[in-house]
């Protein structure tokens, strides 16, 4: 147990505490309210589409691909993420934090904690790879959607038919996507990397996690995040609790084990990823809740995966 302990707080307080640096540095003077929008639009623009460009170019789609699986992670992906919404739009009294609040309670980070996560326990990431290209594409489309439809100038934008439009648009020319695009086709042209450019790429995908978490940081508004606090305490509820108490045991009665189920464990039940944070405020949002509920998830991860792997090790549905 305590092993789970460790490994956990290993791969989540690292995080937290990038934050927290950022926060310090904030108020002590260091980093500045320009330095917090340069480094959102950065790794909005170029970083996070460089590393989701990189990381699915280096993923044989096709030797690695479980149908069966894939398909089982967008369609449990799907549902909450439209349940969520339904849920949102039906019960939370401030219509204008439906956005923020429905990208951060699905939205985990996959990408970097899943594969982190089974590289440590089975030491191969490859159905973090699977579980990856069954979610983190329909994240992203959903988020653009979601965030732009309850977007604070969404009430301005006239009728449903312009608001679709503007949605297609956003997601036709939005950089993450057309990142993840480039890396599928790459992957199954099964085109070579030069070393260069590959070397390249990876130092400008390194810069993805640590500027997000250290603007994250610094743009955490302590007070108005007071505010906040009702739907960032039920936003991390859903997001380490309550989707992994639906959809695990289902996984399970389907047959998934091992590193599938610590893979959905990650989609489920992980961080809300920083991307979350960068993604809401250049669509126009205040982010104040999307980096309060960053914050939480990530100090609370550390226990409630450990709750989970130690639940799911003791019924014996991973070794």
């Amino acid at each position: 147990m305590w092993e789970n302990v460790r490994f956990s707080m290993n791969s989540t307080m690292p995080l937290f505490f990038v934050m927290l640096l950022g926060y310090v540095l904030y108020q002590k003077k260091f980093l500045s309210d320009a330095f917090v929008a340069g480094a959102n639009k950065f790794v909005f623009y170029v970083a996070l589409p460089v590393q989701l460009f990189r990381d699915l170019a280096a993923t044989d789609v096709r030797a690695a691909f479980n149908g069966a699986y894939v398909l089982f992670c967008f369609v449990v992906t799907l549902v909450s993420i439209l349940g969520i919404w339904a849920l949102a739009k039906l019960f939370l009294p401030d219509k204008r934090l439906v956005g923020e609040f429905v990208q951060v309670c699905y939205r985990s980070s996959a990408a970097i904690l899943g594969t982190a996560f089974l590289q440590s326990i089975y030491g191969t990431a490859e159905m973090s790879s699977m579980m990856i290209l069954g979610s983190v594409p329909l994240y992203n489309v959903m988020a653009v959607v979601i965030l732009m439809l309850e977007g604070p100038e969404a009430a301005q934008a006239g009728s449903m038919t312009a608001k679709l439009k503007k949605s297609v648009k956003g997601i036709l020319t939005n950089p993450t996507l057309l990142g993840i695009a480039a890396g599928f086709a790459w992957s199954l042209l099964g085109l070579p990397m030069p070393t260069m450019a590959g070397k390249t790429l990876s130092s400008i995908a390194s810069l993805t996690s640590p500027l997000a978490l250290l603007a994250i940081g610094a743009g955490f508004k302590g007070r108005k995040a007071l505010g906040y606090l009702r739907p960032t305490a039920v936003a991390t509820a859903v997001k380490l609790m309550a989707l992994p108490a639906l959809f695990l045991p289902v996984a399970v009665h389907l047959g998934f084990t091992d590193e599938k189920l610590v893979a959905l464990l990650v989609m489920l039940g992980s961080i809300a990823t920083p991307s979350c944070y960068v993604m809401a405020k250049q669509m126009g949002h205040e982010g104040v809740l999307t980096g309060s509920v960053c914050v939480t998830t990530t100090l609370f991860s550390a226990f409630s995966l450990t709750f989970w792997l130690f639940l799911l090790r003791s019924m014996g549905c991973i070794a």
